[in-house]
């Protein structure tokens, strides 16, 4: 339904409105999301070549700014991003079992990845954009582009779990964070871990392609181990609103019955349907469950950004971008691009395979900037699993991915695939060089 617009209300805003490009006039306007300018200029330097604008500091964001560059020097680039202090959700977990301290997720900097790679670091909020006068409207003011990757990641869909009242959202998100998007929900959780002193703790794990598949099971072994590790008379609750665990099955399953027999339960098929936060209690078709302490992950959808630009294909089921999937631009426009978890791709949403996937786009960029094209080629999953803190136990998968037949779109898994279910100390240390590796490849030069 479109809105009107009183003249008192124009005048605030400060002139017209931008959707795509449309001029949005006093009176009513069109249905869409619309991006009101900002009105005046970014602080930037004057721009020294093509200039790319990418939204989004996460493993996106930061390999395609790293990577176009070296790719295709002439670029001008400025990396937008709303925190200004990093901290990673890959290898989260680790840290409520004490396997690694907060410096091993935060201490990375912004500016010193933007200083070593030789682009511009801006601490900005996205909100709004004009794609017809390329411009991307920020909190700090609007930027001219020449080409514009969108890499905001995730939100959670608090529907999924039949939640839709604001007031239980907030208190899901503020009392039992999903633990997958901001490092704010990470230290929550971690207290939560540390003072647990029994009962039952509940990690939920939604369906869809969800951000790190294996993910909440993992997080379930850090827990375990805690309990286990400190003699508590507690257990962690599984539901999986999936028929099977998702990823690892054969390793999860086996460190549960090995490791953690009589402290881990796992049921699958058991998607939340409702929730009462005054009684702690958790709904599903057949079952209620009551919790001392939780971290429900509710399910997720591209984040609400990529809607709000108008970016949105509007068939998704988890309102991801109308993208190629081969090129990753915007259908009808090769100058805006969408990359990382916002991407309608049957690809992980993982650290890996933003970080792989990251390094083909920088390769599109670069080749469209000088009237080129390149043939598409897959990302790689690599993902290290914790299954084990003490001692240190893991398990792994490094996967590819093929096209269908007609090479118009993503298919499955390519026969490469290998799945490493055997827990071991080797896979162990992995997990911790496979993260060392990640920010060595965002950060460092």
């Amino acid at each position: 339904m479109s809105e009107c617009i009183n003249r008192r209300d124009f005048l605030k805003m400060g002139g017209a409105a931008v959707v795509g490009g449309a001029a949005v006039t006093a009176g009513c306007a069109s249905a869409g999301p619309a991006a009101v300018s900002a009105g005046f200029k970014a602080a930037l330097p004057r721009a020294k070549g093509p200039r790319l604008v990418i939204v989004g500091g996460g493993t996106s964001g930061l390999t395609i700014a790293k990577h176009a560059k070296k790719e295709y020097p002439k670029f001008d680039i400025v990396l937008v991003e709303k925190r200004d202090m990093y901290s990673s959700c890959f290898s989260s977990n680790l840290w409520y079992a004490g396997l690694i301290n907060l410096e091993f997720l935060a201490d990375h900097s912004f500016l010193d990845a933007a200083r070593n790679n030789h682009y511009i670091y801006f601490n900005a909020t996205a909100t709004g954009l004009d794609r017809a006068g390329r411009k991307l409207i920020t909190s700090e003011g609007e930027i001219d582009y020449d080409f514009l990757v969108v890499a905001p990641g995730i939100s959670y869909d608090y529907n999924r779990i039949g939640v839709k009242d604001e007031d239980t959202i907030d208190a899901l998100r503020t009392g039992y964070p999903g633990g997958f998007i901001s490092p704010t929900e990470h230290v929550t959780i971690r207290r939560k871990v540390q003072e647990f002193e029994g009962g039952l703790f509940l990690q939920y794990v939604p369906n869809g392609n969800y951000r790190c598949l294996p993910g909440p099971y993992e997080r379930a072994c850090m827990i375990a181990s805690h309990i286990k590790k400190n003699k508590l008379k507690g257990k962690v609750l599984v539901l999986d609103a999936n028929p099977e665990i998702t990823i690892k099955k054969d390793g999860f399953h086996a460190a549960f019955k090995e490791l953690y027999n009589g402290i881990v339960e796992y049921k699958p098929g058991s998607a939340i349907t409702g929730v009462d936060l005054a009684k702690k209690t958790v709904k599903t078709e057949f079952d209620s469950y009551r919790f001392e302490d939780a971290s429900i992950y509710p399910g997720v959808r591209a984040s609400t950004l990529i809607e709000h630009l108008g970016l949105m294909d509007a068939k998704s089921p988890q309102k991801e971008a109308l993208i190629s999937q081969l090129k990753y631009n915007y259908i009808g426009d090769e100058r805006v691009y969408v990359t990382g978890d916002s991407r309608p791709h049957p690809y992980s949403k993982s650290a890996n395979t933003a970080n792989t996937e990251g390094r083909y786009v920088a390769k599109v960029l670069a080749a469209r900037a000088q009237g080129k094209d390149i043939t598409w080629y897959s990302p790689r999953t690599v993902c290290y699993s914790m299954v084990n803190a003490n001692p240190p136990e893991a398990i792994s998968v490094d996967a590819g991915y093929v096209l269908n037949k007609e090479g118009t779109a993503v298919g499955g898994f390519s026969p490469d695939t290998k799945l490493f279910e055997k827990r071991d100390a080797a896979k162990g240390r992995g997990t911790l060089e496979w993260a060392r590796g990640m920010y060595r490849a965002m950060f460092e030069g």
